[in-house]
């Protein structure tokens, strides 16, 4: 058996040493490891790859990723496993989608293709570049390890260079979606865990010199005149060339030894905002290197309990997403964002939030172009390991790679770092340097959290409220929470002198064949619920926005009531993301409502 193998080494060490990830375990792919890819060519490495569930970890156990294409008749020892040939799987894609023996497995999985190269120039690079996998990825080219990465929902980059040889190679993922009591998020969600690389897979080359960042933003001083630009550079370059066509900028950059620099340029762009989203082509170049992308400029603020966009209060009309399809599961494309968005505006939403995770680059780079503003956050959810230094590196990096991500985004005002959590004092520390982390790396925009109410009090009471800019508050009265008059007491009591959004309200309701006709998770109760929940807010002052729960329905493993069936009910629409419920209208003339009587709202004066 391969145990005994001269792959494996050691019969002993392969069988029995529990401490088998430890050496592909280095967390090395990382934020600090993405390099830029806007405006570069890419090539796709979607398609069928080779495929194998490793429910035990046989396969590092035994050292798979060493074994080089061989006839079968020629073996002289049988593999348990062949990379080479045998069952496939298409790139991007959900294991539990494919096949039903899969739906709830939780543990490894093996991809494996052939990623042919013509030619090496000794003078380029290669990057390969994940979108997505759930949740651990290791990388290992003709043998190699390259690195890991953790997080279920951000990109990573590894670098290829130097391992790469002409002709024939072979890629291996090695993807783990098992949760854990210490990675983010922790062993208990709701929401569905997902498994697989289910985003795309690409393949750049860049020069020698590589652009790895690029943030360009308005400068939030309330000149509207002023554009920043943040640069990073690896490799020979002294500066960098920044150009905003339309705006008839081209500026020199200047690089220190480490190859970064800044750039303020006197500048007055025509403003972003959901009425008039005006992008701009923005262009660098370093060292033979180019990248491109296209920017919206707008401020965000908060000045006491207002939330301001180019210097004008905002209500933000919203509704929640999740990433989940009830065939596709977490695999998403442009259809579907498109359709996503187009439900929203049908709501007569300016704004969504994307919960409870990192969801798809291309929604906002879809909401840029249409007009929506966005709420975007990290899977800090519920009770995190907070007092656990390996829990929170997770949570910063995961936070680090979103916002690298998406800071060129203008429809991204918030970054929220949680939700629901404890407050205890290990989570105030937690989660207050993920706060300063993310305005050291995007000072121009919001910070929030799901923060909690004191339900002895009657009243909105977090300690972490202190360190954010935004209050998110998750309330259920009429689901969870059954008294309704609690809500309005709760709105008296509270003067948080910030602004407040109602990040999650809801109820479950239940259409078609087996749905109730009144009571709990009919579709009557939840729009009742819906009715209230805006009469009861209606007059509360320092709310300055909803994103209800939830625009469609949603696939979760801990939901198994008659009328649930596996999935989550709130969705005001349901799980063929086509049928409204009745609640539907209710929000949407609300909304309506707000919108006339607010002219639309976010535009300078």
């Amino acid at each position: 058996m391969l145990e005994r193998s001269t792959l494996a080494e050691n019969a002993l060490q392969a069988l029995h040493d529990e401490d088998y990830d430890v050496p592909f375990n280095t967390q090395s792919l990382n934020h600090s490891t993405m390099i830029f890819t806007g405006g570069r060519p890419a090539r796709s490495l979607a398609g069928e790859w080779n495929f194998c569930v490793d429910l035990l970890d046989t396969g590092l156990r035994q050292k798979w990723f060493a074994m080089r294409p061989e006839p079968a008749e020629e073996r002289v020892e049988p593999w348990d496993y062949d990379p080479y040939q045998g069952e496939t799987v298409p790139v991007p894609s959900c294991w539990q989608m494919l096949k039903e023996k899969w739906y709830f497995f939780e543990g490894s999985a093996w991809y494996t293709r052939a990623l042919d190269m013509e030619e090496i120039a000794a003078d380029r690079r290669y990057f390969l570049r994940v979108g997505a996998a759930q949740y651990d990825c290791k990388v290992f080219l003709n043998g190699v390890f390259l690195g890991n990465h953790y997080g279920g929902s951000t990109p990573f980059c590894a670098e290829l260079t130097g391992h790469l040889e002409p002709g024939r190679n072979w890629l291996m993922l090695v993807v783990n979606n098992t949760r854990t009591l210490d990675r983010v998020p922790m062993r208990n969600t709701d929401w569905f865990n997902y498994g697989g690389i289910y985003r795309e897979v690409e393949l750049f080359e860049t020069p020698a010199t590589v652009i790895r960042d690029l943030f360009v933003h308005l400068v939030p001083d309330g000149s509207y005149a002023r554009i920043r630009a943040e640069v990073a550079v690896d490799g020979d370059a002294r500066d960098a060339v920044l150009r905003l066509p339309a705006l008839g900028v081209e500026a020199v950059v200047p690089l220190d030894a480490d190859g970064r620099g800044e750039i303020v340029i006197d500048a007055q762009p025509d403003l972003w905002s959901p009425e008039t989203p005006v992008l701009h082509d923005v262009e660098l170049t370093a060292g033979g290197d180019r990248v491109a992308d296209r920017v919206g400029f707008r401020q965000i603020e908060r000045v006491g309990d207002e939330i301001r966009l180019n210097g004008r209060p905002l209500f933000l009309r919203g509704i929640s997403v999740h990433e989940d399809d009830r065939k596709a599961g977490k695999v998403t494309d442009e259809a579907d964002l498109r359709r996503r968005f187009a439900h929203a505006r049908d709501l007569n939403c300016n704004y969504l939030r994307l919960a409870h995770y990192p969801h798809h680059e291309l929604a906002a780079k879809l909401a840029d172009e249409l007009g929506f503003l966005l709420w975007e956050e990290i899977p800090v959810y519920w009770a995190i390991a907070f007092d656990n230094p390996a829990t929170y590196r997770d949570a910063e990096n995961q936070l680090c790679e979103l916002i690298k991500r998406d800071r060129n985004r203008a429809s991204v005002i918030i970054w929220s770092v949680g939700n629901e959590n404890p407050d205890t004092d290990a989570r105030l520390s937690f989660m207050r340097r993920l706060v300063e982390t993310a305005k050291r790396l995007d000072p121009t925009r919001l910070t929030s959290a799901a923060c909690l109410i004191n339900h002895a009090r009657n009243r909105i009471e977090d300690r972490l409220a202190e360190h954010i800019d935004v209050i998110g508050i998750n309330e259920y009265y009429g689901w969870y929470e059954e008294n309704f008059e609690d809500l309005a007491e709760i709105g008296r009591n509270s003067d948080p002198g910030k602004p407040v959004v109602i990040s999650e309200t809801g109820a479950d309701g239940a259409i078609g064949d087996g749905g109730p006709r009144r009571g709990l998770f009919s579709e009557d109760y939840m729009t009742k619920v819906y009715e209230r929940q805006i009469e009861t807010l209606r007059p509360l002052s320092y709310v300055k926005g909803m994103s209800p729960w939830i625009l469609y329905d949603f696939r979760v493993e801990r939901r198994q009531n008659v009328f649930q069936g596996g999935f989550n009910r709130k969705g005001l629409i349901a799980a063929d993301k086509a049928t409204k419920k009745t609640a539907f209208a209710v929000l949407a003339n609300y909304y309506a409502e707000r919108r006339d009587s607010e002219g639309g709202g976010g535009t300078q004066t």
